[in-house]
């Protein structure tokens, strides 16, 4: 079956619907989503967006703090334009219908996180995320020219490989003309024809077994645009958030706001002492890498699985009204955040690398977009600074519109595309298979490429992933496609890239920490 729009966006966050809201009035727009509309990493984001509102913060103080979390590998004009950008995202979500937290004067009430010289960070209690993406759905739900396609898989970009044209790798004539996409319900496979495509489908948080994404984040965008020749970059950059509640056995990892060092929660070991005095004069506000390789280090040192957030010298009703969704999950399971401290260990959360875009979100592949953290725009470096990922999503999607309004009406939709031919493919007889190299995948990432690496560590996962995707592979060939294929697959190619670029990269910096390169090459910053 063949569909034909204006503008096909793939994924359904923040990045993906303010894109396709802005789009909506000048066509067609489509808006593609294996899960529901809210199954996103979006929904997840605790914290809360970072943006300069109010004196004594200003643009300066942001774009250093963000130059430093970055430990030199930001890019300065990307950065600022970002940060300077602020204010006016924050002002088009709250005309979306977002609302933040305020003061009784009206002020935002803001928040601090670990790396920021200031408060900025505007919230909506714990779920600032889950907040954002309701009023964006609730808009895109209201527009008579977007459809939602929930429970729609895409497998790959359609470019000129499709139409029999061998076109080289990187080569800047490579375009996109749609996606083949799986229709999860029925096993069709559709073809999806645009004129300009959105890649907005998050990052790669389940290649990894302990992770705070949705069980959607399986690197699927990121995956498409690799075997599409299209580039991707800054891959071994993957950042483990210090603080998921330890509950072993349960998926996604449950998170714990940066937002409650902020307000004053410290770490302690198992001996109570603060542990962090001893790595960073920042203690517990210090920028994630290193807060994630001290707990990792403690854990290490004592043989325990999780180390302490302690909360228990702060207010009692000031932390139930500002961190109510924490304090009823560690309710839950039977922890009195007033008066337990809880139990936390480092999660994968966020990807710093992936498509390669410039300043328009352009990707290296023509009439093809990316933003959000499946792009890689420059802004994180080598680690991202708390609460610049929503804020850079927002900016990059608007600047990603502005550019397709100006370039648009050049395209048209292509036609004699071929529709997916699944000839001679079967329904494969061991679905354990898939389910058992899923697992080891995430078995592979998270012993071997996680918060400390070496040489010995990645070239063992590096073997064993190549056994896997061989396997895979030939699967893949042979079979009907499901979602689970299809995202084992996607989950090997973005974890092959991660491997592969942080074997190439020999030193340590930010979140690529090796203890084979332990010291950092000055002579790679941008400033």
């Amino acid at each position: 079956m063949e569909e034909r729009f204006d503008f096909l966006v793939i994924g359904s966050g923040l990045a993906g619907l303010t894109y396709a809201l802005k789009m909506a009035d000048k066509g067609k727009v489509a808006i593609v989503t294996k899960g529901g509309l809210n199954d996103t990493n979006t929904s997840y984001a605790q914290g809360g967006i970072a943006a300069v509102t109010y004196k004594p913060d200003n643009f300066s103080k942001h774009i250093e703090d963000t130059m430093i979390a970055g430990d030199g590998l930001c890019n300065p004009d990307i950065v600022e334009m970002v940060i300077r950008d602020a204010p006016a995202q924050i002002e088009q979500l709250v005309q979306w219908g977002a609302e933040f937290d305020r003061e009784s004067n009206g002020h935002y009430n803001l928040a601090r996180e670990g790396g920021h010289s200031e408060h900025r960070i505007l919230h909506h209690k714990d779920n600032t995320g889950f907040e954002i993406q309701r009023a964006l759905s609730e808009a895109v739900k209201r527009h008579r020219n977007i459809r939602i396609f929930e429970g729609f898989f895409a497998i790959d970009i359609i470019t000129q490989h499709h139409l029999g044209r061998l076109v080289k790798r990187y080569f800047p004539g490579i375009e996109c003309y749609g996606a083949y996409v799986l229709e999860l319900k029925t096993g069709l496979i559709h073809t999806f024809l645009s004129k300009v495509t959105m890649m907005a489908t998050g990052g790669i948080g389940n290649v990894y077994h302990t992770t705070t994404n949705p069980l959607t984040a399986t690197g699927d965008g990121i995956a498409m645009v690799y075997r599409a020749k299209g580039i991707v970059d800054n891959m071994e950059f993957v950042q483990f958030h210090p603080t998921s509640l330890y509950s072993p056995g349960e998926r996604p990892s449950f998170l714990i706001t940066e937002a409650m060092r902020g307000h004053g929660a410290i770490l302690r070991n198992h001996k109570g002492e603060n542990f962090m005095l001893r790595y960073d004069s920042r203690a517990s506000l210090a920028p994630r890498d290193i807060v994630a390789r001290a707990i990792d280090n403690e854990m290490k040192i004592s043989g325990e699985e999780f180390v302490y957030l302690d909360c228990t010298h702060l207010d009692a009703n000031d932390l139930k009204n500002n961190f109510p969704n924490i304090f009823d999950k560690c309710k839950s399971i039977g922890i009195d955040i007033a008066k337990d401290m809880i139990p936390v260990v480092p999660a994968a959360h966020f990807l710093c690398g992936g498509i390669q875009v410039d300043e328009h979100g352009c990707s290296t592949i023509q009439r093809l977009y990316a933003a959000g953290e499946t792009a890689f725009t420059g802004l994180h470096g080598a680690n991202r600074l708390a609460s610049n990922s929503l804020l850079e999503a927002m900016v990059f999607a608007e600047r990603a519109a502005k550019h397709t309004l100006q370039h648009y009406n050049d395209y048209s939709i292509q036609e004699g595309i071929p529709q997916w031919d699944d000839t001679g493919t079967t329904h494969p007889e061991e679905i354990v298979l898939i389910t058992q190299n899923y697992k080891e995948v995430q078995q592979i990432f998270s012993y071997y490429v996680g918060i400390v690496r070496s040489n010995l560590r990645l070239k063992r996962a590096m073997d064993r992933l190549e056994i896997i995707f061989n396997e895979t592979e030939e699967l893949y060939a042979e079979s009907k496609l499901s979602q689970k294929l299809c995202e084992l697959r996607n989950m090997i190619n973005a974890g092959y890239l991660v491997i592969k670029m942080a074997q190439q990269r020999k030193e340590s910096r930010g979140l690529h920490y090796t203890i084979d390169y332990p010291n950092k090459n000055p002579s790679n910053a941008y400033y």
